[in-house]
């Protein structure tokens, strides 16, 4: 097996077709072609279905093309390392997570300091994250937090509760909290499966002996709250999520106590990858000097207090 022809494999399935790897890697069409169709003849495999001018992987392909993922990856590590000299950062991140809220001002920062980074973020719920991690499909996720695995590295953001929330005039204005038996008698809009937020609400109801079912399951954070936000229902969200919307109430579960956990997550295996070693570091930092800026900020309070009361 020579690197010519996993090289060409690659290629073709990451660009999706023959020209366009021969363009990437400034190679003809036909040299790619016939590297790949050596590949296969000498391995007695087939990696591509090829209808006319479109190339899809087979499942030996999609088997083949994880790892050469990881097997280039590893190879621009060892040229980073060989050129260790070279400081900048540079390159792309792809981040996916189950809400952007949790690393907006870390990715801002990030920016900042590393501005020859093109950062992409996508959403997906937990499940998907880590799927998608797995698959070599993004370097970084963001995700409730979780028992992930003994090949993932996670660093803690905190939690906060998770509350229901309404269209404003759905319920009485001083509707402030509402109890789990209350919310039988309510349209509830659920998340999808794999939603850790459902997850959690579920179990507790189960517990308390309460069914909950949904009136509208719907795909996406974003979906649920303009789905609420017109009236059809109650969702639920984490209060670090919640946000500020005009058109929206936040309502207090008051019968039960479900805390949402975030984590930053990646690959321990791609650990040494230039770009995640660098986002992770930068984001321990940014997360504990939050942390220390809270504790400044708690300890000046109680002097304040302090203070007034000896007045």
């Amino acid at each position: 097996m020579r690197h010519s022809q996993l090289k060409a494999f690659h290629f073709v399935a990451l660009h999706g077709g023959f020209s366009r790897a021969a363009e990437a890697l400034f190679l003809t069409q036909p040299a790619i072609s016939e590297q790949v169709r050596k590949l296969e003849q000498d391995h007695d495999v087939l990696l591509f279905h090829r209808e006319r001018k479109r190339v899809q992987l087979t499942e030996i392909g999609e088997n083949l093309f994880r790892l050469t993922k990881h097997y280039f990856e590893i190879e621009q590590q060892i040229s980073e390392y060989i050129s260790e000299t070279r400081t900048s950062v540079d390159g792309s991140l792809r981040i996916i997570a189950d809400s952007a809220y949790h690393v907006t001002d870390i990715l801002s920062a990030f920016r900042k300091r590393y501005p020859n980074v093109m950062v992409t973020l996508r959403t997906g719920n937990s499940d998907e994250v880590l799927e998608e991690l797995r698959a070599f499909n993004a370097e970084v996720g963001v995700a409730s937090r979780l028992s992930p695995g003994s090949d993932m590295k996670t660093l803690n953001l905190g939690e906060t509760p998770i509350v229901a929330f309404a269209a404003r005039g759905l319920l009485p204005a001083d509707k402030t909290t509402i109890t789990l038996s209350e919310l039988t008698e309510l349209p509830l809009i659920f998340r999808e499966t794999g939603s850790k937020t459902r997850q959690k609400l579920e179990e507790a109801a189960t517990q308390a002996g309460v069914v909950l079912s949904p009136a509208i399951e719907a795909e996406g954070r974003e979906t649920v709250r303009e789905l609420v936000a017109s009236g059809a229902g109650v969702g639920f969200v984490s209060k670090a999520e919640f946000g500020h919307d005009a058109r929206l109430v936040e309502i207090t579960l008051s019968d039960i106590n479900l805390r949402m956990g975030e984590s930053i997550v990646h690959l321990a295996q791609r650990r040494e990858v230039k770009v995640i070693r660098a986002f992770m570091e930068f984001a321990r930092n940014h997360v504990t000097a939050a942390a220390g800026n809270q504790v400044s900020s708690s300890s000046s309070d109680m002097v304040s207090i302090s203070r007034v009361s000896s007045n």
